[in-house]
């Protein structure tokens, strides 16, 4: 089982991450009706706006996440997300694709994952790196204080993460990668969930429900993809089908200037240069020097391989009515 994460931090940092006026105004959008179910959680998912917003919450009896109606082979997925506010230690939104129920021995994952905070207080945390290719990465905003929009472009060749139209990871296919990289047909899943035990400092912080529940807010849902058929698990060809302008299909070179800029900010760990994981990269990394110092110098042990150990943090199943990160 090979997957790819996106950890984003939960932080507020006084740098700025600009929101670009790109293709995110004008996506096509559709209402939670329209392409999306509740999965779990009772009375904890909430729709609101005439079925364009959506509120996830947690509290002490359980989380809350809906999935899409149909299975997607390629695509592109966004949402609009506003995280919980306050001490949020031990929570987790994620917003990601997977096809789990199906392929239980194996199967794949695309994700973003937002891990929760303590108050006042910069965090590293971990994410799990035990499995899968995961990046983790500050934001450089308060993902509390507004909508941002957080998008996934999965084709035949590469899959992209964008935050607010910026691209900020970008995973070609290679021959090397062999089935490694996601070419089942996936679900849409948004989720909130209790992952006390991991989450935040390796489980050393826990939710606590003094400040409960814990909301996260959804909207603008695009779902621009190829379904389908469950049964069949087959989808008509629709790679070269007509696509509204807005949605994109690859990363323009402006686009790929502010994707290292933020990732020289803002990335903080990336299994391609996790000494302790790999004694040689995957076959895939694209090894950038300057990017292997600077994490160096972020962690000597993790990416400089010294001695040490790394702490890998437990994943919580859909199969337990909760969600599961790739």
């Amino acid at each position: 089982m090979e997957n790819f994460h996106v950890l984003l931090f939960v932080i507020s940092l006084s740098s700025v991450l600009v929101l670009s006026d790109g293709f995110s105004k004008n996506l096509p959008t559709l209402s939670f009706d329209e392409g999306y179910s509740h999965l779990f959680g009772d009375n904890n998912l909430m729709v609101f706006k005439d079925g364009k917003s959506v509120h996830l919450s947690l509290d002490q009896n359980t989380g809350s996440g809906f999935v899409s109606q149909d299975l997607y082979l390629h695509g592109f997925f966004s949402a609009s997300i506003k995280l919980p506010a306050d001490y949020t230690a031990g929570v987790v939104v994620a917003f990601y694709m997977s096809n789990g129920d199906i392929f239980e021995k194996n199967h794949d994952e695309i994700d973003f994952e937002f891990l929760g905070n303590i108050r006042g207080k910069e965090w590293r945390g971990n994410g799990s790196t035990n499995v899968g290719r995961e990046e983790r990465y500050g934001l450089g905003f308060d993902p509390s204080d507004d909508f941002h929009q957080y998008s996934i472009l999965w084709t035949h060749t590469h899959i992209i993460f964008y935050v607010d139209d910026i691209p900020i990871r970008e995973i070609k296919r290679t021959g090397s990668m062999g089935g490694d990289f996601p070419s089942k047909p996936m679900t849409l899943y948004a989720t909130i969930w209790d992952a006390s035990e991991w989450a935040t400092n390796g489980g050393k912080y826990k939710v606590n429900y003094k400040y409960a529940p814990y909301v996260a807010e959804f909207s603008n849902f695009v779902l621009h993809g190829c379904t389908v058929d469950p049964i069949e698990l087959s989808s008509v060809k629709c790679e070269a089908a007509p696509k509204p302008n807005t949605i994109p299909t690859g990363i323009t070179s402006s686009q790929r200037a502010k994707m290292e800029g933020f990732r020289k900010k803002h990335m903080q760990y990336s299994y391609c240069y996790d000494k302790i994981r790999y004694k040689s990269p995957p076959s895939e990394c694209v090894i950038n020097p300057k990017e292997a110092e600077r994490l160096k110098r972020f962690d000597p042990v993790t990416f400089g391989g010294g001695r040490g150990g790394h702490h890998h943090g437990k994943r919580h199943r859909r199969s337990q009515s909760q969600s599961a990160s790739i």
